[in-house]
């Protein structure tokens, strides 16, 4: 790696990303990815920037790594290396940003997805249900739509739906009808007004069924899942031959979606095809049949990787 003064000061911030966001199963994810230290790679969710240093280690000087966040603040944490590219977007965007930035093809996407700790901390961003603050809980401040507008907005069919598939919440239709009808009495714009307006049907453990019901509005209002599948779909184009994918889900929702996705049929075959016995083809190869997770230690240590699930697949 040289003498490049720009890439020795990749590290530096080290302590400081981490108090924003400890990076989950660090050296699996990017061992899973198989370095090229020439390569190029795209790291879709900087956060706090610990997956993207561990890449930038075993990059020599012609490598080049692509960083995307939609959180302004996660700018904070880019490290001073000419090698990496900071793209303030969401990372349904992947290939349109890829290409402004005159970049084709790359030899690997990591993607760890769900909410940084820094953003579950900051009382103000909406997140957790430990503060009382505004029903927010945009990724991206510059998008519109909030929990707060969930709340008063959507009709009963629907937040029944999300809590339901979103959230796993066992009675969603409850939920949801007690919603609409606290809204007709007062407006519900704060964490506080939300839980004292549904306190009187919370099941079970509170803080898991909060949890469950927060899980919910979050993915609804940065249409998570949506963004997840774009970004996959673009995978397929942008990752050469023999290029490699790791993604660390944290909900059963999202890993079904990655699952389902490495598994996936692209040979469009019709009805036809199955008649005269035409063969499935697939776009990638899975590394690991079943999801790599959390040890012991790091769990110990972490407790939010605990849920954590890495799926790594291989471009054929």
């Amino acid at each position: 790696m040289g003498g490049d003064n720009k890439m020795v000061n990749s590290n530096l911030s080290a302590d400081a990303s981490n108090s924003y966001h400890i990076p989950v199963m660090l050296q699996e994810a990017v061992d899973g990815l198989q370095i090229n230290p020439s390569g190029t790679y795209v790291d879709c969710t900087f956060g706090g920037g610990g997956h993207s240093r561990e890449i930038l280690k075993r990059l020599g000087k012609d490598g080049k790594l692509f960083v995307f966040d939609q959180d302004a603040e996660a700018k904070r944490n880019v490290p001073d290396d000419e090698r990496l590219i900071f793209i303030p977007q969401n990372f349904r965007y992947l290939q349109k940003f890829l290409r402004l930035n005159k970049c084709l093809e790359v030899d690997g996407i990591l993607a760890d997805l769900g909410v940084s700790s820094h953003q579950f901390d900051e009382p103000e961003r909406g997140f957790s249900i430990r503060f009382d603050a505004a029903l927010d809980m945009r990724m991206d401040n510059r998008q519109t739509l909030n929990a707060a507008d969930v709340i008063a907005t959507y009709a009963e069919q629907k937040l029944q739906k999300i809590f339901e598939v979103y959230g796993e919440v066992t009675n969603a239709k409850t939920l949801a009808r007690t919603i609409v009808e606290q809204r007709n009495i007062t407006a519900i714009k704060t964490i506080g007004q939300f839980k004292q307006a549904i306190s009187q049907i919370v099941k079970g453990n509170p803080n898991k069924y909060l949890a469950q019901v927060f899980q919910a509005l979050r993915i609804e209002v940065n249409d998570e899942i949506g963004a997840l599948e774009e970004m996959l779909q673009q995978s397929l184009e942008v990752l050469k031959s023999g290029g490699r994918i790791a993604i660390i889900t944290f909900h059963s929702l999202e890993d079904r979606v990655v699952k389902n996705f490495f598994k996936k049929d692209v040979s469009g075959n019709n009805s036809a095809d199955i008649i005269f016995g035409s063969k499935k083809k697939q776009a990638f190869e899975v590394v690991n049949k079943k999801p790599v997770t959390a040890s012991a230690g790091e769990i110990k240590n972490n407790p939010r990787s605990r849920s954590a699930k890495l799926r790594v697949a291989e471009k054929i």
